[in-house]
Protein backbone atom coordinates (compact mmCIF):
# COMPACT_ATOMS: atom_id res chain seq x y z
CA UNK A 1 0.00 0.00 0.00
CA UNK A 2 2.74 2.14 0.72
CA UNK A 3 4.63 1.86 -2.33
CA UNK A 4 1.23 2.80 -4.48
CA UNK A 5 1.32 5.46 -2.49
CA UNK A 6 5.04 6.55 -3.16
CA UNK A 7 4.20 5.73 -7.03
CA UNK A 8 0.53 7.86 -7.08
CA UNK A 9 2.97 11.11 -5.57
CA UNK A 10 5.91 10.82 -8.25
CA UNK A 11 2.92 10.70 -10.43
CA UNK A 12 1.69 14.03 -9.76
CA UNK A 13 5.37 15.29 -9.31
CA UNK A 14 5.58 14.01 -13.00
CA UNK A 15 2.68 15.68 -14.03
CA UNK A 16 3.23 19.18 -12.32
CA UNK A 17 7.09 18.92 -13.75
CA UNK A 18 5.55 18.62 -17.04
CA UNK A 19 3.13 21.41 -16.73
CA UNK A 20 6.27 23.67 -15.31
CA UNK A 21 8.46 23.12 -18.55
CA UNK A 22 4.90 23.62 -20.71
CA UNK A 23 4.80 26.99 -18.61
CA UNK A 24 8.76 27.44 -19.10
CA UNK A 25 8.83 26.21 -22.56
CA UNK A 26 5.25 26.96 -24.19
CA UNK A 27 5.59 23.69 -26.21
CA UNK A 28 2.13 22.07 -26.05
CA UNK A 29 3.62 18.34 -26.13
CA UNK A 30 4.50 19.17 -22.74
CA UNK A 31 0.63 20.31 -21.87
CA UNK A 32 0.03 17.16 -23.32
CA UNK A 33 2.11 14.84 -21.49
CA UNK A 34 1.18 16.59 -18.47
CA UNK A 35 -2.53 15.71 -19.14
CA UNK A 36 -2.18 12.65 -20.32
CA UNK A 37 -0.22 11.42 -16.65
CA UNK A 38 -2.72 13.45 -14.43
CA UNK A 39 -5.64 11.38 -16.51
CA UNK A 40 -4.32 7.90 -15.12
CA UNK A 41 -2.97 8.93 -12.29
CA UNK A 42 -6.13 10.40 -11.03
CA UNK A 43 -8.09 7.14 -12.58
CA UNK A 44 -5.10 4.95 -10.67
CA UNK A 45 -6.02 7.16 -7.74
CA UNK A 46 -9.32 6.49 -7.89
CA UNK A 47 -9.74 2.53 -8.21
CA UNK A 48 -6.99 2.10 -5.04
CA UNK A 49 -9.65 4.31 -3.20
CA UNK A 50 -12.40 2.19 -4.45
CA UNK A 51 -10.81 -1.12 -3.18
CA UNK A 52 -9.65 0.36 0.21
CA UNK A 53 -13.87 1.75 0.60
CA UNK A 54 -14.78 -1.90 -0.80
CA UNK A 55 -12.30 -3.58 1.85
CA UNK A 56 -13.67 -1.49 4.91
CA UNK A 57 -17.14 -2.59 4.07
CA UNK A 58 -16.24 -6.44 3.30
Amino acid sequence: MLLFRWILLLSLLAAAVCFAFYAGTGQPRFKRRGLVILKWTLIAAFGFFAVLAVERLA
